[in-house]
């Protein structure tokens, strides 16, 4: 698949094949597009948990979607506001921006690989935490089912127009 037609096929799944495994060799292969993600002044401040125990993984979705719980592997993308950088002129943390930018690369990759994704920001944040045993200063920033779709067909996607998005010079 080349990269636009990766784009264009990349969506937020809800609905996964609970009967249908992710080998890991695979899961293994999309994370690793996360490792070569560009982050601010290479800090790489991440670590990603790949859950595979049904019940591990229905406590951190307790307050999702539970279809969720149907992916067979959920990652749990961390992040380490201490190793992260903080812009000098106003010390914003970069861990946010960081591990965006990482689990994007992890949803465009699962795409390509013919798996389906879903970022996941609506999560009990201390269940999650209890769940894997997080240290204090490791944040769960987003949960990414990961798995094969039920349906194969891509949902159509509303999307503003690129005059909508796009200024020349000024705003």
């Amino acid at each position: 698949m080349d990269f636009f037609e990766t784009v264009r096929n990349r969506y937020s799944c809800r609905n996964y094949n609970a009967d249908k495994t992710v080998d890991k060799a695979l899961v293994e292969r999309v994370v690793e597009v996360a490792r070569l993600a560009p982050s601010a002044v290479n800090r790489q401040p991440w670590t990603f948990v790949a859950v595979t125990d049904k019940e591990t993984r229905a406590k951190i979705l307790s307050k999702s979607r539970p279809s969720f719980n149907e992916a067979p592997v959920l990652l749990v993308a961390c992040g380490h506001h201490s190793d992260a950088w903080h812009r000098p002129s106003d010390n914003k943390d970069h861990t946010d921006v960081d591990v965006s930018i990482a689990v994007e690369h992890i949803c465009l990759a699962a795409t390509a690989c013919g798996l389906c994704t879903c970022w996941v920001c609506s999560f009990d944040v201390e269940a999650t935490r209890d769940a894997l045993g997080l240290p204090d200063d490791v944040e769960p920033i987003a949960l990414i089912p990961l798995g094969y779709a039920i349906n194969d067909a891509i949902p159509e996607k509303k999307r503003k127009s690129l005059d909508e998005i796009l200024k020349w010079e000024k705003f």
